[in-house]
């Protein structure tokens, strides 16, 4: 028998958090000083955790099964001022200080730099660094740190 003072307590913020079958949430990332959404990731319990202690956004990769710290590789880290949580409970908001002023893989400030015009995807925002500078890989690699 597993005596109560073993247990490891999980917050009671986390536990008002609606994360998905996967344990997961959906988090934005928004500029603190400029409102412009840079980008969305995952985060699972630990994640949202070490973001809090570390004040910097750590994130939960789908694809590799780990968890990564937001520019980690590419030195663009994510410093962390503020955290809400939706009406619904169920999606992270991190207004965040970019660090490098780039947030997305491709090399650019956000994620969202496509725009549907005319029944097809447009390109709004230039590349800010190519990535192959920043990961040493080819441009094509579609995962993000």
């Amino acid at each position: 028998m597993q005596d109560s003072s073993s247990k490891v307590h999980t917050p009671d913020w986390l536990d008002a958090i609606r994360w998905n079958a996967d344990g997961l949430v959906p988090a934005i990332a928004q500029d603190a000083a400029s409102g412009d959404i840079l980008m969305m990731a995952w985060m699972n319990p630990e994640s949202l955790q070490l973001t809090v202690t570390e004040g910097q956004a750590v994130y939960w990769s789908r694809s590799r099964g780990q968890l990564w710290r937001k520019g980690e590789t590419s030195g663009h880290q994510q410093l962390v001022s503020e955290i809400r949580l939706d009406c619904d409970e169920d999606v992270i908001l991190l207004k965040v200080e970019q660090k490098g002023g780039i947030a997305c893989h491709t090399g650019r400030r956000s994620c969202f730099y496509r725009k549907l015009q005319d029944g097809a995807w447009v390109t709004t925002a230039p590349v800010v660094k190519d990535p192959g500078s920043i990961y040493g890989k080819t441009k094509g690699s579609t995962h993000s740190e």
